[in-house]
């Protein structure tokens, strides 16, 4: 793939002072003004907030604007999307989305503003695709012109530089009973770090450390990810420690469509973080933009008081619990190449167009059928601030079970700020951990 776009001009970078946001939205709401105009989002922790504690929910007291279920749904098709409806359709009885005010509540410090506006000036794709030239810290393509610029958009959103956090992964088969697995993970960013360049890290992403706590038959399982920026000029490099076996051992096979540990076959490992790694197997086509009901504003699913018991029922998590709101969002679908493999041939991607989030995925199987659909439902992580997932769910709508993750309201939510250092990522210390 060779690059179809190779920076902006001045004046076009002028847009995102004027009628874009900083990192390339429409700052103007819809036509008929359920979508409102961007107007810097949330910025600033509230009054009362605490780090290290749940998130204080900015639109708390309002009310469901209306309810879409299956008795309804054809009057809301145009705001659906296919894996909406065949959920509708299959719980038809049990589930439902429940319509909230939009808030454009998505938000990013100033400097990854100023980052993304100097990148829209330099920044371009490697001529097959699997890389990107002269970007640094900021959101690479403000601009996007095809779907490999907004699926890179995704990948290089700012998260933090250093972040814990304790969550759990959670199996529920269709009859809604479930198993929990409880993780720690450490995530230290390079490309965002300040003054960082592509050449200063080395190609190097992020370091990633999972610590599995419970259950006892996987406690003690440690993962080390070293993810690079270009994939296909130097893969991830992925070490395991099995506590049973006392050793570290090289994973080369953490990528792609190869199954996530713990999830049951549920979810494969491109699809964590709703799409990760290397994009080679697919094309990547930019279907352009919807306003959908998506997953939006998620601080009553995020919050403290529900039990695991309250928040799974047979086939999805309580809708009651959920929100969703009317956004624009970029719509992309990946369609696997000749002569390679993947047991999603075809997926498409819903992506936020305030922060370039992932919010939902369709995935068909090798008949063209939908198979699996997957969730992302983000809060404002003010305190950083990013936009980012709370919890994320992944649906087998053949076989009515699920995988949710990232569920951190039981467990003490996201630390970001925290002072971690490269030495704790190397399978050195991958090997100390393990023998303690």
């Amino acid at each position: 793939m060779t690059s179809l776009w190779a920076g902006a001009h001045p004046e076009q970078v002028e847009r995102l002072q004027a009628d874009l946001t900083p990192v390339g939205a429409l700052r103007a709401g819809n036509a008929d003004g359920r979508i409102p105009a961007w107007t810097g989002g949330i910025s600033q922790a509230p009054d009362g907030y605490q780090p290290g504690t749940v998130h204080l929910n900015p639109y708390d007291g309002e009310v469901a604007l209306f309810r879409v279920n299956a008795s309804n749904l054809d009057e809301h098709t145009s705001h659906l999307t296919p894996g909406q409806i065949a959920m509708l359709r299959k719980y038809s009885g049990s589930y439902f989305l429940d319509i909230y005010p939009t808030h454009r509540s998505a938000a990013f410090p100033q400097r990854i503003y100023d980052k993304t506006a100097s990148n829209g000036m330099t920044g371009r794709l490697t001529q097959d695709g699997e890389g990107v030239l002269e970007v640094a810290e900021g959101f690479p393509f403000p601009f996007p012109e095809n779907g490999r610029e907004l699926i890179w958009n995704h990948k290089l959103k700012y998260k933090g530089l250093g972040s814990v956090r304790r969550l759990n992964m959670i199996n529920a088969t269709a009859s809604g009973r479930y198993q929990s697995v409880k993780i720690h993970i450490e995530v230290l960013s390079q490309y965002h770090q300040p003054g960082a360049t592509l050449q200063s890290i080395d190609n190097r992403l992020l370091y990633l450390l999972q610590t599995i706590k419970s259950p006892s038959r996987l406690a003690g399982t440690l993962l080390l990810v070293h993810e690079t920026v270009n994939q296909k000029l130097r893969p991830r490099n992925v070490w395991t420690y099995n506590p049973s076996q006392r050793r570290v051992l090289r994973a080369p096979n953490v990528a792609y469509d190869n199954p996530s540990v713990a999830t049951d076959g549920l979810s494969v490992s491109d699809m964590a973080d709703m799409f990760n790694g290397a994009m080679d197997r697919f094309d990547w086509k930019l279907e352009g933009q919807r306003e959908i009901y998506v997953p939006y504003n998620a601080y009553r699913a995020h919050r403290s008081d529900p039990e695991y018991g309250e928040m799974l029922r047979p086939g999805h998590l309580e809708p009651s619990l959920l929100r969703y709101e009317l956004h624009r969002v970029w719509v992309v679908e990946a369609r696997l190449r000749e002569g390679v493999r993947h047991i999603n041939p075809r997926r498409r991607y819903y992506l936020d167009e305030d922060s370039y989030q992932i919010l939902l995925t369709e995935h068909y199987d090798e008949r063209g059928k939908l198979w699996r659909f997957s969730e992302a439902h983000p809060i404002m992580y003010y305190e950083v601030p990013t936009l980012w997932t709370s919890i994320e769910t992944h649906h087998d709508l053949l076989s009515g079970r699920y995988v949710t993750y990232r569920q951190d309201n039981r467990n003490g939510v996201a630390r970001f700020g925290m002072e971690l250092s490269l030495s704790q990522f190397s399978p050195q210390a991958l090997r100390r951990k393990g023998r303690h």
